[in-house]
Parts: C-alpha cells; sequence; structure tokens
C-alpha cells in the first residue's frame, strides 16, 4: 500500500528540518497521489529537481512507497530559473502536482530512495 502524498510530503518535510535544512510546501496538489516534485536550493541561484521515477524502475518483488529521480542538475546545479520554467510545464501538464522547497547549501535530498 502506498502513502498517501500528503503524509509523505509532511514527513519530508520533518525530516528536512531535523537534518537541519529548512523545507516549505510550495504547492499542494491531489491528497491521496499527487505526484512529488522536490526543488533543492543551494542558495547561491542554482537548484536541483528531484521528481517521480518511471514506473520501469519498480520492482514488484521489493516494492517501494516513492522512487524519485533526478529531472534538472543531473550533472550539477541548473539556474533557478530553468527549475522554476520546468515546474510551471509540469503543473500545465497535471495540475494535482506538489511542489516542496528545500534550502541547503550543500544541496542534500534526503532521500534514501533515489534512482539516478
Amino acid at each position: 500500500m502506498r502513502l498517501k502524498s500528503g503524509i509523505w510530503v509532511a514527513a519530508y518535510v520533518r525530516r528536512c528540518h531535523i537534518e537541519g535544512a529548512f523545507a516549505a510546501v510550495r504547492r499542494r496538489g491531489a491528497e491521496e497521489a499527487g505526484a512529488v516534485y522536490l526543488k533543492i536550493s543551494r542558495l547561491d541561484g542554482t537548484a536541483t529537481l528531484y521528481g517521480p521515477a518511471p514506473q520501469a524502475v519498480f520492482d514488484d518483488a521489493q516494492p517501494v512507497s516513492r522512487l524519485f529521480t533526478i529531472v534538472l542538475g543531473r550533472d550539477g546545479p541548473v539556474p533557478e530559473a530553468d527549475v522554476e520554467a520546468r515546474l510551471t510545464r509540469e503543473i500545465g501538464f497535471d495540475p494535482d502536482i506538489w511542489i516542496v522547497e528545500v534550502e541547503d547549501r550543500e544541496g542534500r535530498a534526503f532521500l534514501d530512495d533515489a534512482v539516478v
């Protein structure tokens, strides 16, 4: 059974705060199953964007609640304007998405399960 998006986001924000980073929900999506995007801002004008991993990476033998992949910034942080433009396109495609912004100078995402 998959954890509801609203509960997952609340737990993620709390984890970020425990680790010493600031995190805030910028956009609330569908409570039950909205896709979650994570913008990791390095506070220098650059950021990395994480989004839902494609369904092809899920393993039926070992199901995982949520997997994330780097959408923008795989080779290093990109300008925040690029991330914002991508998020705007994602909202146009799916208005039920969640956006969580994390401010961390080290660029830590605090994800245990991330597909690179």
